[in-house]
């Protein structure tokens, strides 16, 4: 399988969409209205990872495209979490991307404590030989769940993904511990947003 040629569709889904959503957060920056985009970062899961994936899922390499979703994967990290639905409405809204599936994984946690709202997109990429439907995954979270999944993530690549339970304990309790922080800035946002527009024109 020539990996190079099959994954080149997505590393171009991944660096469009990284340039269409910094320019929305630019957008609201040109607007002095808060943006609810704080960063965004995107990857092409490496090849390791997907035969990894589809082993584990029993997916054929020939179904790899159809079946697994997240070869191509975005990122977008918000201050807050009502910035997150606001976030999600906007793609709802966008014409150049197709959703095919969600999951609020903030309303609904995961067991492990894991909290973010999942797209599975489907986007067209204008190839030499014609248009070619990629699908990919947005995964949108704030700083405080981006802080904990990135380290669950790490933990989950040393253990193999069978994480000590006295461990597995500590992480459920930061997963609450982090929600209860975005509960607690999300009480004060308006007087956050207001303390940034200030300084940004104070030094802008």
């Amino acid at each position: 399988m020539n990996w190079e040629y099959l994954l080149a569709p997505y590393k171009q889904v991944v660096d469009e969409l990284k340039v269409k959503l910094r320019g929305t957060r630019s957008q609201f920056e040109y607007e002095s209205s808060h943006s609810p985009i704080e960063f965004v970062t995107g990857r092409v899961k490496p090849v390791q990872s997907i035969l990894e994936k589809a082993k584990n899922r029993g997916v054929p390499l020939e179904n790899i495209e159809k079946e697994i979703y997240d070869i191509a994967g975005v990122r977008v990290v918000c201050q807050f979490v009502d910035d997150i639905y606001a976030i999600v409405e906007m793609l709802r809204n966008r014409d150049d991307f197709s959703i095919v599936e969600e999951k609020d994984y903030i309303t609904n946690k995961k067991p492990s404590g894991y909290r973010s709202y999942h797209m599975i997109i489907q986007y067209p990429v204008e190839m030499v030989r014609g248009r070619k439907l990629v699908l990919a995954e947005i995964q949108i979270r704030t700083l405080a769940m981006n802080f904990w999944a990135t380290n669950e993530h790490s933990l989950n690549y040393k253990y193999k993904g069978s994480i000590p339970d006295d461990i597995q304990i500590r992480l459920q309790n930061a997963a609450e511990a982090a929600f209860k922080l975005d509960e607690e800035m999300s009480k004060i946002k308006h007087e956050i947003q207001e303390a940034r527009r200030i300084f940004n024109r104070k030094y802008n």
